[in-house]
């Protein structure tokens, strides 16, 4: 009795242990992993998102988010009641990718612009999958078929404003004795100066290196964490008992569990298992890219340790999100003229 007390309390330095272990045993795999995450990070990630991460930099040094508050507030508080200030993530987080949008919420909410529940319900929401992923890597790349990447970015977009209007409306009940929203508190800034121009751009960038280095040490972490899993066979076996209970796929339990995990990977595996009836992996991938898997929660949970803004609520919401974008994905792919089926 007294050892399952140990091992419980000292359950995640054993697992650190053990990762340890496999980092010496699987050696030679687990290099070709490595370099094949530093790969992805630099060839797919750094491109699409540093960008991105510069640009809100610097917006956040101006008054564009002051401006979009005061113009679209009539719009974000009936719709998702938080302030007009929550259009700038919504935007950004549809138009970039995970996690720009994870960013912008913790930032606003540092600046006291928004309350912590709705920081909180705009992370379910505003952290999204950007379209140049879905379009170019999953649409093109993965199906070679960028009418399933434009179906997937379609029912990607209408989950996402669907879990804000379901929160915002689960919010509006508790709100009267539970929670106190903002006012719209965001501080107009003073107007820059042509030389602060090089200052700012400056610390825009290093702040956004810092970003996409954290970002790049989970895709290099993960890619390994999935190759050890393979290894030890782990994956092979989870899948095979799952698949033998409930009478499905093998390959697509094995896909959708690595998607889980982390969902790059996963997308990958799912759009290459040939089945007749392969809807279901585009069904699959809706819910993976909805959902984001672990290494994305880990990585906003690096982003919002410093508000202490709540990491359950945020999987709880995105889970639904995944779940609302597969059944928006079923209920598209039952038109005649979506049937992708063999």
């Amino acid at each position: 009795m007294k050892v399952f007390v140990l091992i419980r309390k000292n359950i995640i330095s054993i697992i650190f242990l053990i990762f340890v272990i496999c980092l010496v045993i699987f050696s030679n795999s687990n290099l070709i992993a490595t370099t094949n995450g530093l790969k992805l990070w630099a060839n797919n990630v750094v491109p699409s998102l540093f960008p991105f991460f510069v640009a809100v930099e610097l917006l956040g040094q101006t008054n564009i988010v002051y401006y979009l508050s005061k113009l679209l507030d009539k719009i974000m508080k009936p719709l998702f009641n938080v302030p007009g200030c929550g259009a700038f993530p919504f935007i950004m987080g549809l138009i970039s990718g995970y996690p720009v949008g994870a960013k912008i919420v913790s930032n606003l909410y540092l600046n006291k612009a928004i309350t912590k529940n709705e920081a909180e319900r705009l992370l379910c929401f505003t952290n999204n999958s950007g379209p140049l992923f879905i379009l170019g890597t999953v649409g093109i790349s993965f199906y070679a078929n960028s009418t399933i990447g434009a179906i997937l970015l379609f029912t990607h977009i209408i989950a996402s404003v669907s879990v804000g209007i379901i929160l915002g409306l689960i919010s509006r009940k508790k709100e009267k004795n539970e929670y106190v929203t903002s006012n719209n508190t965001l501080i107009k800034k003073n107007d820059l100066k042509i030389s602060e121009l090089g200052e700012i751009l400056g610390n825009s960038i290093l702040n956004s290196i810092k970003t996409i280095l954290m970002i790049g040490g989970f895709v290099v972490i993960f890619s390994v964490i999935i190759s050890i899993l393979q290894k030890t066979k782990i994956l092979v076996l989870l899948s095979s008992l799952i698949s033998n209970a409930f009478g499905v796929n093998q390959d697509l339990v094995l896909g959708f569990i690595t998607g889980i995990i982390e969902f790059t990977n996963g997308l990958n595996i799912i759009s290459k298992i040939h089945i007749k009836a392969i809807s279901i992996n585009i069904i699959l991938s809706a819910f993976i890219l909805g959902f984001g898997g672990i290494s994305i929660t880990l990585q906003v949970l690096s982003i919002i340790s410093k508000s202490k803004l709540s990491i359950k609520k945020y999987v709880i919401g995105k889970f639904l999100h995944g779940l609302v974008a597969a059944i928006y994905t079923f209920l598209i792919l039952l038109l005649p003229i979506f049937n992708f089926n063999l």
